[in-house]
């Protein structure tokens, strides 16, 4: 897994060498935890040596935060390119929810581990990058919240909405859901669960979003 949005000939030798700790992090992170994970052993993962990894982060909590950062901008990045595509086509408020919901799917799909960490992080509270994670967080939920103000104010959505409670709503179910798929349905397809979650949305808007 390679939490990364470019292509390897268009990278600098320094980001490609933070892909590969982010991704040695990540996996190593997943499977045995932050506190038991070691930087040597994300070294040895990542096949550089030992200093690199305080070449370009100045401790493991350092390097983790922004794997965080890096990974929750990759999913803000895919949920504001969602919408923008709609918006070119020509599609409706409803049509870019839909579609951002659709994206975030593709991105757990790619980045499951990630997703995993990402997650259990947002319930803990004593984590020195805890307002790193906060403002990552609020950066991917706005996207869906402009979303939903813009269809407030052309009338496709009620103006009871409340926008900030139901963008992060959204996101949230998005999440738990794909978790949901990953651990104890894998048998499903991404369309599958896209369709799913996009008749709950529809259902939603149609009962007056």
């Amino acid at each position: 897994m390679e939490l990364s949005s470019a292509t390897p000939g268009g990278r600098t030798r320094r980001e490609a060498t933070r892909q590969k700790l982010y991704e040695a992090a990540v996996t190593l992170i997943a499977e045995q935890g932050f506190s038991a994970t070691t930087v040597d052993e994300i070294a040895e993962r990542a096949g550089v040596a030992k200093g690199t990894v305080y070449y370009n982060f100045a401790s493991k909590s350092v390097l983790f935060e922004e794997l965080l950062r890096h990974g929750v901008g990759l999913l803000t990045a895919s949920l504001r390119e969602a919408a923008d595509r709609t918006a070119r086509e020509g599609g409706n408020r409803v049509g870019a929810l839909d579609a951002m919901v659709r994206a975030g799917l593709v991105f757990i799909d790619r980045y499951p581990a990630f997703t995993q960490l990402y997650v259990a992080e947002l319930w803990r509270t004593n984590r020195s990058w805890q307002s790193t994670l906060l403002v990552v967080r609020q950066e991917a939920v706005a996207v869906v919240e402009g979303v939903l103000r813009d269809g407030v104010a052309n009338g496709e959505f009620s103006e009871d909405v409340d926008v900030p409670l139901t963008a992060a709503a959204l996101v949230g179910m998005v999440l738990v859901a794909a978790l949901d798929w990953k651990s104890f349905q894998p048998q499903r397809s991404l369309d599958d669960v896209h369709t799913a979650l996009s008749r709950l949305l529809q259902g939603r808007v149609s009962g007056g979003l």
